[in-house]
């Protein structure tokens, strides 16, 4: 909406301790004291110094007209008018979980993806991670096992969907390969596996032995993820499995 200033006697904005006649559009070249009698007779154009003058004091009265309406609605002034202010929206603090658990006992470290925590407690051969639906374990293997990466996994599945879900009723291998682990060579295996219950879910025993200022031995890595929409993401496995690294690395 356009607004403007309605002819009358107004701080000159060259002299502010004199008043300055200003006809609706323009200064005219009348003047008195703040005291003085009423307004002249209006009087021809303006200089364009003056219409910018003009202009720029109707907008600092506006301004001021507006800042004022404002303020007074902020007290409840006249008509116990509330102020309709926005609802302040807290910013929530940044996020302190950390990014990667590491697992001293086994000198491995892993990443963490969303919507996964640290065991509470991490003990040798126990859960060191969880989600809904979703456990991973480690632990390591003696120093003189001798087997490779690919016998330890496939002789570890059996135990970890045994230990993790029991009473298998049958399983089908959905994963059987060889990969890079902590700049090792590693081996994994992945089932699925289907209980006596009829629930079913996904296991996979990853084996590798870590190099130079690793843990003597082999590590082995076992994941149990409910399948179907109770458990993780099987996304979720592939993203530990590639970011394992040694503790300090």
């Amino acid at each position: 909406m356009s607004r403007t200033l309605p002819p009358g006697w107004y701080p000159d904005p060259d002299a502010p301790h004199l008043e300055r006649w200003w006809d609706g559009t323009a200064w005219t070249d009348h003047r008195r004291s703040p005291e003085g009698p009423g307004p002249p007779r209006p009087s021809g154009g303006a200089s364009g110094r003056a219409k910018a003058v003009a202009l720029t004091t109707s907008g600092v009265v506006l301004v001021a007209a507006i800042v004022s309406g404002a303020y007074a609605l902020a007290r409840g002034d006249g008509d116990d008018v509330v102020a309709d202010t926005a609802p302040t929206v807290a910013t929530p603090p940044p996020s302190t979980a950390p990014s990667r658990l590491d697992d001293e006992l086994d000198g491995i470290s892993l990443p963490l993806p969303d919507g996964w925590v640290p065991a509470k407690y991490v003990t040798r051969d126990n859960v060191v991670m969880t989600t809904d639906g979703g456990r991973v374990f480690t632990h390591t293997l003696p120093a003189d096992s001798g087997a490779s990466p690919a016998s330890l996994a496939k002789n570890d599945i059996p135990q970890a969907a045994d230990s993790s879900y029991g009473g298998i009723r049958n399983h089908r291998v959905v994963g059987s390969e060889r990969v890079a682990v902590a700049g090792c060579t590693g081996y994994l295996v992945r089932w699925r596996v289907k209980t006596a219950q009829g629930s079913e879910g996904y296991v996979q025993s990853l084996a590798f032995t870590p190099g130079p200022g690793g843990p003597p031995g082999a590590v082995v890595v076992r994941f149990a993820f409910d399948a179907g929409p109770d458990g993780p993401p099987l996304a979720d496995m592939d993203r530990i499995t590639d970011g394992i690294r040694s503790v300090g690395r």
